[in-house]
């Protein structure tokens, strides 16, 4: 595979290989070399082999072969006329200063600052050989906007809108026959079992469950869920107050009349003192009371949108009766308040985080904007809206936006919990270096087709907010992989940066990739790298989000991200998470 005019400067100093069979007296350009990024698998596979005393690319490029050369042939001086003696840069044509100006355009303003491009000043000094200075700059200085006079403030901040979350605690939860919240105390009432095997034809049985912290060691089928018991107390979704319960949470379980487990790839049924990562932004936190309800569908729809959708429906039934109980809190002292606002930042870098969610049919939906905070009434299916972007305010997402409805393996799964605690909404959104413009849902479709097409109408969205850089994320492995490396394509291929955050380690491994998939983030904390089986294991934490922040801005900045490890490497990991700090 030959090397492209982009690629060619960022490999001067890698061996020189040819890629093909050349005919003697072939002037040698970036078309002639083999890239040396798959150098290792190469010679892994017994193709080729490198030795001491071979030229690089700097050194061979615009050389002449003296005889007819063969494919992953090493180039050594005896093969070649006219080898540089210092590596050769590459050809002007394959310089690209998105950047910032060229030199020529610096020495012409002397005295003046270098003109912006994309949010950054970009400073190129050859008399410190070749030394780069890149470093952002507000928008109003870049071209298109106007400039900011010295003796003007910039433009404040302006909050788009408010919400705040208040905290009601649980000390206890009790099953009895009229549900209430009084003092700390969350009564429910059991007779909701009933009412909740009406919720769907295909639900067969409901059974509830208190598990208090102490008696977690109880065998439970595997987990689709954990919704938090939330409820709007004044205003609309993203906005004005939301009454969250603090120290209790719904856990739905559930399998089919034949016993099988509702999941796809891996299912975490066993003892819930051993197959749930606690404290991760999805879980239960480690003194959460869980309220299981355990659903059991009808025989082989657990393989399909509708007996999941029907086990979600069941056990919102019960988590509905819940929330009806604290919309009116008023005269009860919060333990909590915590408040998130929409801002715009203008002078900061635009920047968007989009959100990779299942959408290949099977088990595999989500419910966007329910009616209620992680409610299911009212959610639109992002299966049905064909899985094309949805745009939510970061507001939006952490006040329940979103519920979860995938059945992947739960160690990589993002429950609804999670997205109500996003960690990359919460941290981009709290950064007050960066104005978070939004946050993108896209689905992943199960046909190629539909894949490259809902990514292209990604590319489009972003290319209309004109932001400086993207985060994308995405749950699970394998097939969605494929819509995780056009999505990032589609944006990197209109000139933003970008980073990628997803699961790979060694089961996980990517088998596609681009050239725009140069900064990524590993979530895998599995000692062996593999999807364990343990609810939220490897899914984002507040650690990994800010490595990827760290990541988008210095990428942002034109600092240059050093390859990646040939194979999943743990110390690199903790390595970044050192330098962040």
């Amino acid at each position: 595979m030959s090397l492209s005019q982009e690629a060619l400067q960022a490999h001067l100093t890698d061996p020189a290989v040819l890629c093909c069979r050349r005919p003697a007296g072939t002037k040698l350009g970036a078309e002639d070399f083999e890239d040396p990024t798959i150098f290792p698998d190469l010679i892994d596979s017994n193709l080729m082999t490198l030795s001491d005393g071979g030229l690089t690319i700097g050194q061979a490029l615009g050389a002449t072969l003296i005889n007819d050369g063969e494919a992953l042939t090493q180039l050594t001086p005896d093969l070649l006329e006219g080898v540089n003696e210092a590596p050769a840069a590459a050809p002007q044509a394959a310089e690209t200063q998105t950047a910032g100006p060229s030199e020529a355009d610096t020495e012409d303003a002397a005295g003046e600052t270098p003109q912006a491009a994309n949010g950054v000043v970009h400073f190129h000094v050859d008399k410190a050989e070749g030394l780069d200075f890149t470093f952002p700059v507000p928008r109003s200085a870049a071209p298109g906007y106007p400039a900011v006079p010295a003796d003007e403030e910039e433009e404040p901040e302006r909050v788009l809108r408010t919400l705040v979350k208040k905290e009601y605690p649980v000390t206890d939860v009790r099953l009895g026959d009229a549900t209430s919240y009084h003092d700390g105390v969350l009564t429910i009432d059991e007779s909701l079992t009933e009412q909740a095997i009406k919720a769907d034809p295909l639900v067969k049985e409901v059974t509830m469950k208190v598990i208090k912290p102490s008696e977690r060691h109880v065998y439970s089928n595997t987990i689709m869920d954990v919704i938090p018991i939330a409820a709007k107390a004044e205003g609309k979704r993203g906005e004005g107050v939301t009454n969250v319960l603090s120290g209790a949470v719904f856990v739905l379980t559930g399998m089919d009349e034949a016993g099988v487990q509702v999941h796809e790839f891996g299912s975490c049924e066993g003892y819930m003192d051993e197959k749930i990562r606690y404290g991760r932004p999805g879980s239960p936190d480690e003194n959460d009371i869980m309220i299981r309800v355990d659903v059991k569908i009808e025989k082989g729809t657990g393989m399909e949108r509708r007996g999941p959708f029907a086990a979600h429906s069941a056990c919102d039934v019960i988590v509905h009766a819940c929330r009806e109980q604290i919309k009116d809190l008023a005269g009860v002292e919060p333990v909590g308040v915590e408040t998130f606002t929409d801002v715009r930042r203008p002078g900061k870098p635009r920047v968007v985080l989009v959100k990779e969610i299942m959408g290949q049919g099977a088990m595999h939906d989500n419910l966007l904007v329910p009616d209620e905070p992680c409610g299911v009434k009212g959610g639109q299916k992002n299966v049905d809206l064909g899985n094309v972007p949805v745009v939510l305010s970061p507001n939006e997402v952490l006040d329940g936006g979103i519920h979860a409805l995938a059945c992947i393996g739960p160690a990589t799964k993002e429950i609804t919990r999670h997205f109500f605690r996003e960690p990359l909404v919460e941290a981009l959104q709290a950064d007050d270096e960066l104005d978070l413009t939004g946050v993108v849902f896209i689905g992943s479709p199960q046909v190629n087709d539909e894949k490259t097409f809902v990514s292209e109408r990604l590319g489009a969205l972003i290319e209309a907010m004109e932001v400086d850089g993207a985060i994308v994320t995405t749950e699970g492995f394998g097939n969605n992989h494929i819509d995780f490396s056009e999505n990032i394509a589609a944006i990197g291929s209109r000139g933003v940066p970008v980073v990628g955050v997803t699961f790979a380690a060694y089961q996980g491994q990517l088998v596609v990739g681009n050239k725009y998939m140069d900064a990524m983030i590993e979530l895998n904390k599995d000692p062996e790298g593999f999807e364990n089986e343990i609810l939220a294991d490897n899914t984002t934490t507040p650690e990994d989000a800010r490595r990827a922040i760290v990541m988008l801005k210095n990428k942002m900045a034109g600092v240059p991200v050093e390859p990646p490890e040939r194979k999943w490497d743990e110390s690199v990991i903790e390595a970044n998470k050192n330098l962040v700090g």
